[in-house]
């Protein structure tokens, strides 16, 4: 299946593992040029060579800039390496992010605002940057990684599940702003996934089994159990999601918030 992503320039936030470089390795297949941006160098450099394996324009088709995308310039300069690299951007997918597990009352006031400016102000800002010039060229695709914690909040991290709630309502003001333009804007919605928030050292599954004085792997099946596909989704499932949603043949869809979560959520939304 052609997506037509051929030649797309594309930013990827959040690209240096876990679902933006799942996104990246997959957008980069897809004949897509890409910048990935991260806060680290030295893992920038890691997932480029992974994606310029993967890119049918070589390393060419891949650029880095290390950044952390929370700063209040870090759209505009995004945007402008962008264009001295590839141009225009085209495709814009909002990844970046992070949690732990926090009590309700133990969440400091530094921590919300944390979570706010990560998942609510770094992406409103690269839209409202990225949007304008799409809708003058009169094609964009925007993605919004955000979580079925927004959908359903929880209380192991309710400064996340707020903020991601949050990021839901951001996207759909986005994309009735701009659907009229032919820039299509959506959010993506994952349950638990396999990546390394989750399984790497000190990850989710770790914290997990701190609080229940089991092992991370015991975790990890304990959750599966509440899922009802029975396991985590891998990192490549989301990614084909996002990828889809960035391609031309997602042209019907504005304003969606598609649960990629083996349906841990129980909501039709």
């Amino acid at each position: 299946m052609d997506l037509q992503l051929s030649g797309k320039a594309c930013v990827v936030t959040g690209a240096s593992r876990g679902i933006g470089l799942a996104t990246a390795l997959r957008l980069c297949g897809e004949g897509a040029v890409v910048v990935l941006t991260a806060r680290s160098e030295e893992d920038l450099a890691i997932a480029a060579s992974a994606c310029a394996a993967a890119a049918a324009g070589g390393e060419g088709a891949v650029a880095t800039l290390a950044l952390d995308v929370t700063c209040p310039d870090a759209a505009p300069r995004i945007l402008e390496f962008a264009a001295q690299r590839f141009g225009a951007v085209d495709v814009l997918v909002n990844n970046a992010g992070s949690s732990s597990t926090r009590a309700l009352a133990d969440l400091t006031d530094a921590e919300w605002q944390a979570q706010w400016e990560l998942n609510v102000l770094a992406p409103m800002r690269l839209m409202r940057a990225a949007g304008p010039a799409m809708a003058r060229r009169g094609w964009g695709r925007i993605v919004n990684v955000s979580s079925s914690s927004g959908k359903r909040p929880g209380l192991n991290n309710a400064a996340y599940s707020v903020t991601k709630s949050a990021q839901l309502s951001l996207s759909r003001v986005f994309a009735d702003a701009y659907a009229p333009a032919g820039v299509l804007v959506n959010a993506i919605a994952p349950g638990p996934v396999a990546t390394p928030l989750w399984m790497g050292a000190g990850g989710l599954a770790e914290q997990a089994a701190e609080r229940s004085g089991g092992t991370p792997e015991e975790a990890v099946a304990a959750m599966a159990q509440r899922i009802p596909l029975g396991r985590l989704a891998d990192e490549d499932e989301v990614a084909a999601v996002i990828v889809f949603l960035c391609s031309a043949l997602a042209s019907a869809v504005a304003g969606a918030a598609w649960s990629v979560d083996g349906g841990y959520a129980p909501l039709f939304i």
